[in-house]
């Protein structure tokens, strides 16, 4: 057969023995996600197509409404769209995830609705996240979202794909993160448009599953239609862990075709940094380690996981932060935020001088207005995104980075490589 992941999942799912890059298919839909920004939209459709019924929308069981991007609401509007989220899950027995519950890309695969080799679609482009158990996850528009209720399939075009081998292991203090950045230096943001990736080699393989949903989630960046990596026993013990269905892996057949191929030593990358309004301007953190910061924020659907508050403990804890820095942590869920608490990481980073928030998505994109920096300030930030006025203010700069370089420039207020620091070469396999 010859086939790459992405063609497997998708030829699987149309009923078909093959599929090739290029071709339409019509595939059916595992499960479905949609978030509160697009709510409206897929709620106006099913309305205007006059699918009212719980039966008239067979597929509605196997959608999850989240409420995250504005959570908690900072309008009477938003707050009227959640109204209608929860009238319109509990008429349609579809999965309701409330304000604080989490971040959509985290709670999916926390509430157990996808496995290995499943379909999953949901209105947002970080649904590639899905990717790193094996699943092909992509994003669509809220108005596809009703059609999938009222149908369970989808429509679309087989992307190619593109390999990408990570060798060796990433050193002490290096994360996932600075992989995906590094590749946005190299390929440009949109670079690899309308992709699948497939992420293989020993640097992916002795990464937790944190990191790997970083991996796939950050691809979005780079325009890919999905982010897969192969299943092992780390990807099984997880899903089973969260009550997911019995997996069935996927892996490419070795003549699969490619449209191109790439190979990366995931050993020699150092922590890396993406400046002022582009995700892809990027350079080392040691090459900027002269550029004062003002605002830190560690969270995020990318960077919002039990490990990413790890590294940040594992340098705040005892210390504080730079005077003049704040900082913010957005916890991706709330099992996250309570798995932090027993640890002690929410203590430690709050006694560093650090704010704890309830899980979502609202100060990442600006709506909620938790975090607008002062004109000419510095923001540097775990999230995926650093566009002109992201958090509310045009004359304001947002640079990113791993959630310990975050943690590393907080305390010192300039840009700081992790692992120059006390705690910045903690690794997820200490925990």
């Amino acid at each position: 057969m010859n086939a790459t992941i992405a063609e497997k999942i998708l030829a699987r799912h149309a009923g078909l023995d093959v599929v090739h890059a290029g071709d339409i298919v019509i595939a059916n839909v595992d499960f479905a996600m949609v978030h509160d920004a697009r709510a409206h939209n897929t709620i106006r459709m099913v309305d205007k197509m006059g699918q009212s019924g719980t039966t008239r929308l067979p597929f509605a069981s196997k959608t999850a409404w989240v409420l995250d991007h504005y959570s908690p609401p900072p309008t009477l509007e938003a707050a009227q769209t959640h109204t209608e989220m929860r009238r319109f899950a509990d008429e349609h027995g579809s999965v309701l995830y409330d304000i604080g519950d989490g971040i959509c890309h985290q709670v999916l695969p926390e509430g157990g609705h996808l496995t290995c080799g499943d379909l999953i679609v949901g209105t947002d482009t970080h649904s590639v996240t899905y990717g790193a158990f094996n699943a092909f996850g992509t994003g669509i528009e809220g108005t596809d979202v009703s059609a999938v209720m009222a149908t369970g399939k989808i429509w679309l075009r087989v992307p190619e794909s593109v390999r990408v081998q990570l060798n060796g292991r990433l050193q002490p203090g290096v994360w996932a993160k600075d992989i995906t950045l590094y590749m946005l230096g190299r390929y440009g943001a949109e670079g690899l448009n309308y992709r699948a990736i497939e992420y293989v080699g020993s640097a992916v393989q002795a990464m937790e599953i944190d990191d790997r949903m970083t991996l796939a989630n950050h691809a979005a960046e780079l325009g890919a239609k999905a982010a897969l990596m192969e299943a092992d026993d780390k990807t099984i013990r997880w899903l089973a862990a969260h009550r997911a269905k019995p997996p069935q892996a996927v892996f490419a057949d070795p003549g699969a075709a490619y449209a191109d191929r790439i190979q990366i030593d995931a050993s020699a990358l150092t922590p890396q940094v993406a400046r002022r309004h582009a995700v892809d301007d990027v350079v080392a953190a040691s090459e900027v380690i002269g550029q004062k910061i003002n605002f830190a924020l560690i969270g995020t659907c990318t960077n919002g996981r039990l490990d990413d508050m790890r590294q940040a403990a594992a340098i705040l804890k005892g210390r504080r932060l730079a005077k003049g820095v704040r900082m913010i942590i957005t916890p991706a869920s709330r099992q996250i935020y309570l798995a932090a608490a027993r640890e002690g990481l929410i203590e430690a980073l709050t006694e560093a001088g650090a704010s704890v928030e309830a899980a979502g998505c609202g100060t990442c994109v600006g709506i909620t207005n938790h975090l607008i920096p002062g004109d000419r300030e510095v923001v540097i930030s775990s999230a995926n995104r650093n566009f002109k006025g992201r958090l509310g203010n045009h004359d304001a700069e947002i640079w990113l980075g791993s959630a310990a370089t975050v943690a590393a420039s907080a305390l010192t207020g300039y840009v700081t490589d992790p692992r120059t620091v006390e705690g910045g070469q903690w690794e997820a396999s200490h925990a």
